[in-house]
């Protein structure tokens, strides 16, 4: 899909033409109550269906038929019978002469179905419509959609489940599947005796069917919702249980025989739900609370509103195996799918181009969430060379989008599940909490919340909100952050430094990543940014806001010290300092007064400055090397984000590689001789990251060191004669041994690696060896461990893994992985089928990114011309900008002294 309508980055979306051009069904008839009973086969991979809508007509409704949306559906009928209003929809059923549809007929292109009806329907009646249809069960993991798992005496099982988000309700039963058409849902499920069913609400009653092979079971009914919300799951499951302190059920449901890997899950979920209560002043509104690990599943969770489905690795954790960024990881899509049940299930957008409402407070709440169950943590100081980076990352290019982007047919709303949608919309959000101050941001969340609650909402109901707790311009604050594309890059022009006090001047402008020059319009472009500062004595309290081109803040200082601007990173922004700046940081930095966001956050900028042709290299370099005593695991995030960027693109110069390379070691082997590979009885979480983190780094840097090959290899040894042997090799770097054990190794080591895979007990454990295999230095087993990722042995949401293995292995693994893709395009665009884009999206990056030159990148265009994918063409925009920018950047260090032995020797 291409946004042709989004091709001015400067373009402001007003509320008056927000709506302008988008495809939806006919607001004359609306469905206010849906009655959906479905069968499943879970043997013939179909189900049968018959759904129920009660639907009231307009005034205005002139037409004979009724259009709904359907895909891959199959209907055997439909009728109508109208009620009067104000009679009993029962009775008046029975009275209601029946219409029959005389026509039925699909638009597979746009994904609907018109019901035909003899006469006109009747005006400002309700309607109960009946259709009868039938489906399958598809395993594209979307719609209703099977999933294959093996039970505990070793047999191949079949479960059933859905994946609605954004637009496939419409696969399980017809429906106007739209986020503002919202409904209650009543829901029954026949299935085999022996399963377990279950759907967004509890049991109504449980029915034996005659025969005693199947049972009825019905659910209560849900509260009005949208389509994309409900959910259904059949399948054999254990389940662990608890209720929260406000009195809701909640259950994680695990594959049987694993009911003990959900109680972490499970403690995480009880705590959130009940701080979600009091943060928001609104209980969560259903009666219980379910999760459920699912065995095939595109994306990490669904947040269906009472019964939230995952990934397994996102739910399910062993209690002696899990590692420390598994535990994180299953914490946070937790509280952020539980967050949902208030923003964005309670709470809808009113249409797509508002996703972010979603998901950018659900990538807040999470982290808020967990910092709220976990301080030790330091979540929000994650948040910043986490989210924030992943925001900045993609919106500095040219082919990102706004927050806010308009989507005219609904297919468009995949391309915008990206970092730009999440991570700079949750930044967006920490921004505006850091403005208003928890209390005024908390109580415009709360009234929000009760004043749209059931209905749906767009991006200035909630501007207003705050607007009316906190007294400030939010709506013209945020217009700048989320109508139009980019961040600023805010750089210090002028400084005059006094005893008590530093006065800076500031310059605002977009910030691209190749640095390429602005036009004059982009010139124009500003945001309205609040200017929060630090010195030693803390963060000031007194902000600005710099709403011009140029702004000019004074800050008390105590005598000879250092000043940071973005305090905390609270803003989605580069700073460009003064030399003078960074020497009197450099004391904050070693003494390390300055806290660890700002640290990281130096350096990052610093590496964005130099890729966008705004800073020397050698300015970075020399930074980088004064960070030789940092312990902080915040910190080692940026410090190894610019190892791997520099690594990346320097690997296309023997020269530079080398003498970066040789480098890179020195800081590496210095953290080893600090953290080393033993864990400490006093090791916290943090401490836990950094040493796994590092572990890593030893993986991409250091592999060919002798008593790092030594080391990893006897610590392989020892788990391969014990898979239990957490000491040996526990989870946090098991995916790092096994790397270098490969690249230090042949055939054997590689089957050695590849054998856990089958091994393994659980999908955590698979996925080590879906990261590593690749890295064999063998080209011949490189192109196996591709053929392998497409050879049906491993599941359809993984199977990109070994791809992007094989690519970032080395410049050679690049190229086989490339050649590889274009060689298989076809088979691989038939496994994906009709699956979510997000996996063609993963393939791509995982195949053709990491290059760094036009040659390159005009390749990978004229291929994807060649062989268009219509829903990845943004992703593949992005690609091709990365790859260029990463050539100007190749180039530019290649023209600097870092192409002398004689600097490298300096530092």
């Amino acid at each position: 899909v291409i946004y042709s309508n989004n091709t001015n980055p400067t373009a402001m979306a007003s509320s008056t033409d927000k709506a302008a051009g988008r495809v939806l069904l006919p607001t004359n008839i609306n469905p206010s109550r849906y009655d959906i009973k479905l069968t499943p086969d879970l043997t013939a991979f179909t189900f049968t269906g018959v759904t129920t809508i009660e639907l009231t007509t307009g005034n205005d409704v002139s037409t004979s038929s009724i259009i709904l949306h359907a895909k891959e559906l199959c209907f055997a009928s439909a009728s109508y019978t109208t009620i009067k209003k104000g009679s009993d929809p029962a009775a008046a059923e029975a009275e209601q002469e029946l219409h029959e549809a005389e026509e039925i007929s699909t638009n597979v292109k746009a994904t609907t179905v018109s019901f035909g009806f003899a006469n006109p329907i009747p005006p400002n009646a309700t309607l109960v419509l009946t259709i009868h249809y039938s489906g399958f069960l598809n395993n594209q993991m979307a719609g209703f959609y099977r999933s294959s798992y093996t039970d505990i005496h070793g047999t191949k099982k079949i479960m059933a489940s859905t994946q609605f988000e954004s637009l496939d309700a419409r696969r399980a039963f017809p429906c106007i599947d739209e986020p503002a058409r919202k409904a209650v849902f009543g829901v029954t499920l026949i299935v085999p005796k022996e399963l377990d069913a279950f759907s967004n609400m509890p049991e109504l009653s449980h029915k034996t069917l005659e025969g005693g092979r199947k049972k009825e079971l019905k659910f209560l009914d849900t509260p009005i919702m949208s389509t994309y919300l409900l959910a259904f799951v059949v399948g054999e499951f254990d389940y662990v249980q608890a209720q929260t302190s406000h009195g809701v059920l909640v259950r994680v449901y695990t594959p049987p025989g694993k009911s003990e890997a959900g109680v972490f899950a499970l403690h995480c979920a009880t705590k959130s739900l009940d701080a979600y209560d009091d943060f928001f002043g609104i209980p969560y509104p259903l009666p219980k609370l379910d999760m459920v690990a699912i065995p095939e599943f595109a994306a990490g969770a669904m947040e269906n509103w009472g019964l939230v489905t995952y990934r397994e690795v996102d739910l399910l954790i062993d209690p002696t195996k899990a590692s420390s960024n598994q535990k994180q990881r299953v914490c946070t899509v937790v509280t952020h799918e539980l967050a949902h049940q208030w923003f964005g299930n309670l709470v809808t957008m009113a249409w797509w181009d508002d996703l972010w409402l979603n998901e950018g407070f659900a990538s807040w709440a999470e982290n808020w969430a967990a910092d709220h169950l976990y301080p030790q943590w330091s979540m929000w100081d994650q948040f910043t060379t986490g989210h924030l980076s992943a925001a900045m990352r993609l919106d500095a290019l040219k082919s990102s989008h706004p927050i806010q982007v308009p989507i005219h047919h609904a297919e468009e709303v995949e391309e915008v599940f990206d970092a730009i949608s999440y991570c700079k919309g949750g930044s967006v959000v920490k921004m505006i909490r850091a403005v208003l101050g928890m209390k005024a941001f908390q109580k415009g969340l709360g009234n929000y919340m009760k004043k749209f609650a059931y209905g749906n909402t767009e991006t200035f109901d909630l501007w207003k909100a705050w607007e009316d707790s906190s007294g400030l311009p939010v709506q013209e604050m945020m217009a700048s952050w989320t109508e139009q594309m980019g961040f600023p890059l805010v750089t210090v022009t002028d400084e005059t430094w006094e005893n008590d006090k530093v006065t800076l001047t500031l310059e605002q402008e977009w910030f691209l990543s190749d640095g390429s020059p602005l036009s004059d319009e982009d010139k124009e472009k500003k945001w309205c940014i609040p200017i929060l500062t630090c010195t030693e004595e803390g963060t000031q309290q007194d902000m600005i806001f710099m709403r011009e081109k140029t702004a000019t803040v004074t800050v008390p200082l105590s005598k000879g010290g250092w000043v940071k601007l973005n305090a905390g990173q609270d803003v989605p922004m580069r700073v460009k300092v003064t030399s003078t700046m960074i020497d009197r940081l450099s004391v904050g930095i070693e003494s390390k007064t300055l806290l660890p966001a700002d640290r990281a956050a130096l350096l990052s900028d610093a590496y964005a400055l130099v890729k966008a042709g705004k800073m020397q290299p050698e300015g970075l370099i020399k930074l980088l090397s004064s960070y030789k005593n940092e312990d902080s695991y915040i910190v080692w995030e940026s410090i190894s984000a610019v190892l791997g960027g520099l690594d990346a693109v320097m690997s296309d110069d023997p020269v530079m590689s080398k003498n970066f390379s040789a480098l890179a070691k020195k800081i590496v082997l210095g953290l080893l001789g600090q953290v080393g590979w033993e864990a400490k009885s006093d090791d916290g979480h943090l401490d836990v990251l950094l040493r796994g983190m590092m572990i890593g780094l030893l993986s991409t840097f250091c592999y060919d060191d002798a008593s790092v090959a030594a080391e990893a290899l006897k610590r392989f040894h020892a788990f391969q004669a014990d898979h239990s042997d957490m000491k040996s090799l526990p989870s946090d770097m098991r995916s790092s041994v096994f790397k270098i054990v490969l690249k230090n190794g042949g055939a054997k080591e590689y089957q050695d690696v590849k054998a856990y895979f089958d091994q393994a007990s659980d999908n955590a454990e698979r996925k080590h060896v879906l990261a590593s295999l690749g890295h064999t230095p063998d080209p011949k087993l490189k192109t196996a461990t591709l053929e392998w990722a497409i050879s049906g042995e491993i599941k359809l949401q993984d199977f990109f893994y070994p791809m992007g293995a094989v690519r970032s292995s080395s410049n050679e693994g690049r190229s086989i992985a490339w050649d590889f893709m274009q060689k298989n395009f076809n088979p691989i665009k038939a496994m994906i089928g009709n699956a979510n884009a997000s996996l063609m999206d993963a393939v791509i990056v995982s195949c053709a990114g990491g290059f760094c030159s036009d040659e390159k990148a005009n390749e990978i265009d004229a291929f994807f011309k060649a062989n268009p994918v219509p829903r990845s063409s943004r992703k593949i925009q992005q690609t091709l900008e990365n790859m260029r920018s990463n050539a100007k950047f190749l180039a530019l260090l290649q023209n600097s002294d870092l192409k002398s032995d004689e600097f490298w020797s300096t530092v």
